[in-house]
């Protein structure tokens, strides 16, 4: 038995060596899907032999090498690949993509364009100049125009605009022989088939069933059994803002766009809403330092000034605030000058924890649900926080600041620790109030309906640069030198 016992012990200890072992092994090395692409391109063998093999690659490796072959590789596989492949090539590529159109010329473009959704196609002609960009839907079919033109009249802040026509728009009241037949004709043109959306008589929205229930059903069942009349759905004139909270919540695959008549103009996919939450967060983030809108790499300088230079306008003229403040204190500064040298400590702090309450403030804000009093729980919240981090931060300071003056300045022990004390409640009177100020400012911009993103850090700093001078000077001015009477 103990020899047993000693064996099991052996394999247990061997399987637990062996599972170390495997999570210190790294994982296999992946294809290099990128590197293929390029050696079967560059090949040299027939064009049939090229396009069979480049069929069993995604299309998003495609794009990924497209910038890195010739002009002249470029043009053979445009015609051999085939608008359809061409146009979803296109579709994954986040640069511009007028130069390849270029290759293409007018009429071929106009062909890839028409094969691509719309809202991709829209996204491609919104980056060329005017001019070339009405050539080419002059050139498209009037299915095509009529989609890029519906897209098109909706404001870039407005839901619509991101929407694409792609999808499956049924009858109510269909057998399901009639449904299925009415599916398969429609996804020669739209592939967007997991939701199939049902249109009352009258056209309006009526809901939508799941692709499986359809397929699944019997011959006797009937249509409205299988849809989902209490569907989600937004207006397409509805602000991104005011509907990315609900497209959010809901985790279908699409989500129907209505005009006001109730009428189903288009969907947004899962794929648009992630670019919308996307492009939502980048210019929040833009905001927040400071900048109008999102900034790209491939920007022209004026563009990218003229996002900054505001903003900077705004900031110089309260930087010339707070020195004014800080000249209003020139006589205390002089008469005791070591102050001066923990001013930067001071503003330092009062900035960050202003900055803290504005990112946790703006990200409660997103939340449409959040009423009147959750918002002033969170004011008190973040001023008691800002008081209970001003504490400690005070506390530190206070000893370490004075250990510092009376060691390093060759200052008395008495004198050393009224500056530091000054100096320790000052921080968690700045920082008490610069988090209120975090909480307050972006709540009342979004009462008075601006983007609470607006108050940026920068200008939150400034403000609150304002602030901590104001504090610091004042407690200077009131406990060291008409309290204590110290000077220097």
């Amino acid at each position: 038995m103990a020899c047993c016992k000693k064996k099991a012990g052996c394999g247990m200890g061997e399987l637990e060596n062996r599972g170390n072992h495997f999570q210190e092994t790294d994982f296999p090395e992946k294809r290099d899907y990128e590197k293929e692409l390029i050696q079967i391109i560059k090949s040299g063998s027939p064009p049939q032999a090229i396009r069979k093999k480049l069929e069993d690659y995604h299309e998003n490796d495609l794009a990924s090498v497209w910038e890195e072959l010739t002009k002249e590789e470029r043009i053979k596989l445009y015609k051999l690949l085939g608008n359809d492949t061409v146009s979803e090539i296109f579709s994954y590529m986040e640069a511009d993509i007028s130069t390849y159109l270029e290759e293409l010329g007018l009429e071929n473009a106009a062909d890839i364009l028409e094969s691509m959704d719309a809202d991709d196609a829209v996204d491609i002609l919104d980056e060329m100049e005017d001019e070339k960009s009405d050539q080419l839907i002059r050139l498209m079919d009037a299915e095509s125009r009529h989609d890029i033109g519906l897209i098109q009249s909706y404001e870039d802040d407005e839901i619509g605009s991101k929407m694409t026509t792609n999808f499956i728009l049924i009858k109510r009241g269909l057998a399901i022989p009639e449904a299925m037949k009415e599916l398969v004709a429609q996804a020669a043109e739209n592939d967007n088939i997991s939701t199939i959306y049902v249109e009352d008589q009258d056209g309006s929205f009526y809901g939508a069933l799941d692709l499986k229930d359809l397929i699944i059903a019997r011959r006797y069942v009937a249509l409205e059994d299988l849809v989902t009349t209490s569907y989600p759905y937004v207006y397409a004139k509805e602000t991104i803002d005011e509907c990315i909270e609900d497209l959010k919540d809901y985790s279908e695959d699409s989500i129907p766009v209505l005009d006001n008549d109730k009428k189903i103009l288009g969907v947004i996919t899962a794929q648009d809403i992630v670019e919308v939450v996307d492009d939502e967060m980048g210019e929040d983030y833009a905001k927040l330092a400071g900048l109008t809108a999102e900034e790209d790499l491939n920007e022209p300088l004026l563009e990218s000034m003229k996002k900054r230079i505001p903003w900077l306008v705004v900031l110089l003229v309260l930087g010339l605030v707070v020195s004014s403040v800080v000249g209003i204190f020139e006589q205390i500064v002089s008469q005791l000058t070591i102050v001066v040298c923990f001013q930067s400590l001071i503003l330092g702090m009062a900035g960050n924890a202003g900055t803290q309450s504005l990112a946790v403030t703006i990200r409660v804000l997103m939340d449409e649900n959040v009423e009147g009093g959750q918002q002033l729980r969170l004011m008190f919240k973040e001023m008691r926080v800002g008081m209970v981090n001003g504490c400690l931060i005070g506390i530190i300071s206070v000893v370490f600041i004075g250990i510092y003056i009376c060691l390093m300045r060759g200052k008395p022990l008495g004198f050393a620790f009224a500056v530091s004390g000054c100096i320790g409640f000052s921080l968690m009177s700045a920082m008490v109030i610069s988090s209120i100020m975090g909480t307050v400012i972006p709540m009342f911009f979004h009462k008075i309906k601006i983007d609470p993103a607006v108050a940026s850090g920068p200008l939150i700093t400034t403000v609150n640069d304002l602030t901590a001078v104001l504090i610091y000077y004042g407690m200077t001015w009131l406990l060291l030198i008409n309290l204590m009477h110290l000077a220097e």
